[in-house]
């Protein structure tokens, strides 16, 4: 049982892992203009289980780094208006630091394509990822527009409690 519950442990780390960098990727193309194969190379290469400037980075999933970025990527168009509708009036995404449109279009992806990942797992994790960057309140933010979008794609996961 012990060796079942490290091997869970261990996935979900390699996960938390491949969100960090799935956000800091997506935030990479759209303030430097980097291109996915770009990206993907370079994560493969220096920051996928590696050191960089001095900073330990676990090994992440590659598999599920790349389908988050690639899917925000060709998804990107109909995240966008979802995000925004689920954002306070007056504060569009736009108007949203980078680094947060990021880490809001990874975990609306993950919460619409990645059924295999309990909603609130996925807003608990993505809510982490916000707290590597950002201060607390904007992290709240987060936590509210993931939870508004994890009940309109998951509302069964939420009517059973």
């Amino acid at each position: 049982m012990a060796d079942i519950k490290a091997s869970i442990d261990r996935k979900a780390n390699r996960r938390g892992a491949a969100r960090l960098a799935a956000v800091q990727a997506l935030y990479q193309m759209e303030i430097g203009g980097a291109g996915i194969n770009d990206v993907f190379a370079e994560f493969d290469s220096h920051w996928l289980g590696s050191e960089v400037e001095g900073d330990r980075y676990l090994p992440a999933e590659a598999e599920f780094f790349r389908d988050v970025v690639a899917g925000v990527v060709r998804d990107q168009g109909k995240l966008d208006p979802l995000i925004d509708d689920a954002l306070s009036k007056g504060w569009p995404l736009k108007r949203i630091a980078a680094i947060l449109r990021a880490v809001l279009r990874a975990g609306s992806y993950e919460l619409e394509h990645r059924k295999d990942v309990p909603a609130r797992v996925v807003v608990s994790e993505y809510v982490d990822v916000a707290h590597a960057f950002v201060e607390k309140e904007e992290a709240g933010m987060v936590n509210a527009v993931l939870d508004q979008i994890a009940r309109r794609f998951r509302a069964d996961e939420f009517a059973r409690g």
